[in-house]
C-alpha cells in the first residue's frame, strides 16, 4: 500500500504519515520502484498511532511511546505506566465534567424553580 492509499483509508494526514517516516516509527516501509510501500505491520503501527492520539496522548508522547514500542518488550512497563498516566488524566477529566454537571443541574433546578413561582 502506498503513503497516499494509506492517508486515504486510514484518513491519516499525508504530512503526518511522511512526519512518522522521518521519526523512524514506520521502520519497515519500503521503497519499490520509486514508491514508498507499507505492509501490515506498519499499518498495525498507524493503527496503534491513531489510537494513542484518540486517548489523548500528544505528538511528543505519541513518538515516545512508539520508540519505545520499537526498541522491544524490556520497555512494557514503561508504556504500561504512559498507559495508566494517561487513562488516570481522563478519570480525572471524568470526574471534572461530572461536577460541572451537577453544579449546571443545580442551576437549572434554581431556576425552573423561580420560572414556576413566577407562573
Amino acid at each position: 500500500m502506498t503513503i497516499e492509499e494509506a492517508s486515504r483509508r486510514y484518513q491519516i494526514p499525508l504530512e503526518t504519515l511522511q512526519e512518522y517516516e522521518r521519526f523512524g516509527l514506520c521502520s519497515s516501509v519500503k521503497k519499490i520502484m520509486g514508491v514508498w510501500q507499507y505492509d501490515d505491520e506498519d499499518l498495525e503501527r498507524m493503527s496503534m498511532i491513531m489510537t494513542l492520539h484518540e486517548v489523548g496522548f500528544e505528538s511528543q508522547e505519541v513518538e515516545t511511546y512508539m520508540q519505545l514500542l520499537l526498541d522491544g518488550s524490556h520497555t512494557v512497563e514503561q508504556r504500561l505506566e504512559m498507559l495508566n498516566a494517561r487513562r488516570k488524566a481522563a478519570l480525572e477529566e471524568i470526574h471534572l465534567r461530572e461536577n460541572q454537571l451537577r453544579q449546571l443541574d443545580y442551576l437549572r433546578h434554581k431556576l425552573q424553580k423561580v420560572k414556576q413561582q413566577e407562573e
